[in-house]
């Protein structure tokens, strides 16, 4: 069980080796970074270390009582990543896939919504955006 933010990419197979054993299910779902307009040319995503590795720690531990987890990780990435690139892993562990997917759905929305991220979209032409928050990911959230 475990939460990390680091700006290299990852290994979703080095991730899962050994995840979740004893376990009769395991889901995992990555993010990539995607354009939704066509102008964008990256991601750009800052934290304030120590405490966005606490608050993923947290959401995970509070997804383990609530679906009685075997197993759980969190990789989140910052810096520069482009179009493309893998920001983020969640993997979960349960004796059975109801609780693992269940699990996996709400963390995903406690980081789309609450996780102390703030990205910043880079269009092709360098102009930079702050990404607002989204009233839709609030919504996926209060359905917890």
């Amino acid at each position: 069980m475990s939460a990390r933010v680091q700006s290299a990419p990852f290994d979703l197979a080095a991730e899962l080796a050994g995840f979740g054993a004893g376990a009769g299910a395991i889901v995992t779902f990555t993010g990539v970074v995607r354009d939704d307009t066509g102008q964008m040319a990256a991601l750009e995503i800052e934290h304030y270390p120590g405490m966005t590795e606490r608050a993923l720690s947290d959401y995970g531990t509070e997804a383990a009582t609530r679906f009685d987890l075997a197993d759980w990780r969190i990789v989140h990435r910052h810096g520069r990543l482009a179009v493309g690139q893998p920001i983020m892993m969640v993997a979960t562990a349960a004796r059975h896939r109801r609780a693992a997917f269940q699990a996996a759905d709400y963390l995903m929305d406690w980081l789309k919504s609450r996780a102390p991220f703030w990205k910043r979209e880079i269009g092709r032409d360098g102009a930079a955006r702050w990404v607002d928050a989204k009233s839709s990911d609030e919504d996926a959230l209060a359905r917890w």
